[in-house]
């Protein structure tokens, strides 16, 4: 059983908790002490890799997904050939040690959300981790925001309270996700007086990691919800935060993907595909690529500080490749000069 409070302890403290377990299992045989010294070292790998006095709960599906990814490439030591890169089997043992660890920290109370829930990296019997493909493709997502649309367009529920609808508030989170590509944490830290109108248009003042900010316009329509869910859809409440729950709670990061599910209930089954809040984020980052929107534009968009980071979010999408050739620029018209 869960504990009732969280505990928020470092990387390195939660690291040392879980081996000194770990070592305790040999004494009674449940683990030998060749495996309990491979969980020893990988744990350590990540300690080193994350940071000794990050905070292990601030740890998210995208960090854990960096971790994953930073290992495949670390030189393997133990290989006499030079080898850049860890074995498939190195790395699909190291995924399954933090995941261990991860599943040990949600019942301790360490983390609130396991993060190994939130990757998208898995470990591929040939060619060690991959990221699975993340981005929904136009029509899902254009199924998932039209879900999230009609959702805070509908009438009341009857039977529910006013400060009980949540249909507005589950359509904004959608809104913003799908079109403005934030991590998970930066939408349930934002606050009401984050989102501001300058010359006509809506912004949102994003505090994002590192301590970085940016100003982020909103795209025209998510806008309109926006203010909607302000004026007559969010609960009364001391609370400063911008996403509450029915009772006047701030909403945690796992309170978001039970909305994303809700909202995909609504969607056709032939546009309907399971995302998380993450994935969302590659869906923004790989449908503004695709349409030539400015890499610097889209960098800032998801608060990079460097646009080689830009390469994790393009995610494939199918047909592409197709249209990109029948709209070749070398085969177009040439443009007539005005007469």
């Amino acid at each position: 059983m869960r504990p009732a409070e969280l505990e928020r302890v470092s990387v390195a403290e939660a690291a040392d908790r879980y081996v000194e377990l770990v070592r305790a299992k040999t004494l009674t045989g449940a683990l030998s002490q060749a495996t309990a010294e491979v969980y020893a070292r990988d744990v350590a790998t990540l300690v080193e890799l994350a940071g000794e006095q990050t905070v292990l709960d601030d740890l998210t599906g995208e960090d854990v997904d960096g971790l994953l990814l930073a290992f495949a490439r670390r030189p393997d030591g133990r290989r006499s050939d030079g080898g850049r890169r860890q074995s498939p089997s190195s790395q699909a043992r190291f995924r399954r040690s933090i995941s261990a660890l991860f599943k040990h920290a949600t019942l301790a109370g360490w983390v609130q959300v396991n993060p190994m829930t939130l990757a998208t990296v898995t470990a591929r019997e040939r060619g060690g981790l991959r990221p699975e493909r993340r981005a929904l493709t136009r029509e899902q997502a254009q199924g998932l925001i039209g879900a999230a649309r009609s959702l805070g367009q509908a009438p009341a529920e009857p039977g529910r309270r006013r400060d009980q609808q949540t249909g507005l508030r589950d359509a904004v989170i959608v809104l913003l996700l799908s079109t403005m590509g934030p991590r998970v944490s930066e939408l349930v830290r934002a606050n009401v007086e984050d989102f501001y109108t300058n010359d006509g248009v809506r912004y949102w003042r994003i505090f994002g990691k590192g301590g970085r900010t940016r100003d982020v316009p909103l795209p025209r329509d998510v806008a309109e919800v926006l203010d909607d869910y302000l004026e007559r859809g969010r609960a009364a409440s001391a609370d400063k935060a911008l996403l509450l729950s029915w009772r006047g709670r701030r909403l945690a990061r796992g309170d978001v993907q039970a909305v994303i599910d809700r909202v995909l209930a609504r969607v056709e089954s032939g546009q309907r595909r399971s995302v998380t809040p993450h994935g969302l984020r590659h869906t923004t980052a790989t449908h503004l690529l695709a349409d030539a929107v400015d890499m610097d534009a889209v960098r800032r968009v998801l608060g990079h500080s460097d646009l080689s980071t830009l390469g994790r979010y393009r995610d494939e999408l199918p047909g592409e490749l197709e249209v990109a050739m029948r709209a070749h620029p070398l085969l177009r018209e040439p443009r007539q000069p005005p007469q």
